[in-house]
């Protein structure tokens, strides 16, 4: 009777529950619960085995770039980073009121291992994150219009909870590219939350996006309520490199 039950239960796909079940089986555990405890134990199973399962799900949608964790973070007065401050965005209390992040630092002082940590973080939390190169974001957009697959594009990017633009500024947006930043914020805009990371100071970013006008609606709306970020210190990838020689 208990193979068929357990087989029952993986056909139901009550994958935590099986486990669970098969487990205290043939442990001969049984006997160390009440009947109220075991169902309530089986029930936890499952719970904890769909739950990590939507995280991992979350994870992977993402498109991550790397792993990254808030714990693993390096927190040095010479980084001018923290540590209350991430922990509290750590929290994603800023997803929930759609405020935005902006990180920027020199190249190689952590900036995208921040940025890409809160977004899993808000993955654990159970938002819907989804991590982008800001560079290939655009030829992707650019394409989309040729083929007219563009809106819809613009619409898988608006259902997510957060999005992360790693590497904004690297070169001048040309009249295309500044349309389709402003339709991303203006879309997200009260709706959502963005994370950018940026090796060029916000108030460098008028530069960057051209035409005043334009510039003036995109950083009003993705400025306004962010918590901003600015990472000091030389390069980690060069610390690292030099710790392994």
């Amino acid at each position: 009777m208990n193979e068929s039950t357990a087989t029952k239960m993986k056909q139901m796909s009550l994958y935590g529950m099986h486990n669970a079940f098969k487990t205290a089986i043939e442990s001969g555990r049984t006997d160390h619960y009440s009947l109220d405890e075991f169902v309530s134990m089986l029930i936890d199973s499952e719970w904890d085995e769909r739950h990590n399962r939507r995280i991992e799900r979350s994870i992977k949608n993402a498109k991550f770039h790397y792993k990254s964790s808030i714990e693993s973070i390096h927190f040095d007065a010479s980084r001018n980073l923290e540590r209350n401050k991430v922990l509290r965005l750590a929290e994603c209390e800023f997803v929930e009121k759609n405020e935005n992040v902006l990180i920027t630092g020199s190249t190689g002082v952590g900036k995208s291992y921040l940025a890409t940590a809160l977004g899993y973080q808000a993955c654990i939390e159970g938002f819907k994150v989804n991590y982008f190169n800001t560079s290939k974001l655009f030829a992707k957009l650019k394409m989309a219009k040729a083929d007219g697959s563009y809106l819809r594009e613009l619409a898988k990017i608006q259902r997510q909870d957060v999005i992360i633009l790693d590497d904004f500024g690297l070169q001048a947006l040309d009249s295309t590219n500044r349309i389709t930043l402003l339709e991303i914020i203006e879309d997200r805009h009260n709706n959502g939350s963005i994370i950018v990371t940026s090796q060029i100071p916000v108030q460098g970013w008028y530069d960057i996006i051209g035409e005043k006008t334009i510039a003036d609606a995109i950083l009003d709306r993705l400025i306004h309520q962010a918590h901003r970020l600015e990472l000091h210190g030389e390069s980690m990838r060069k610390k690292k490199a030099v710790s392994k020689s």
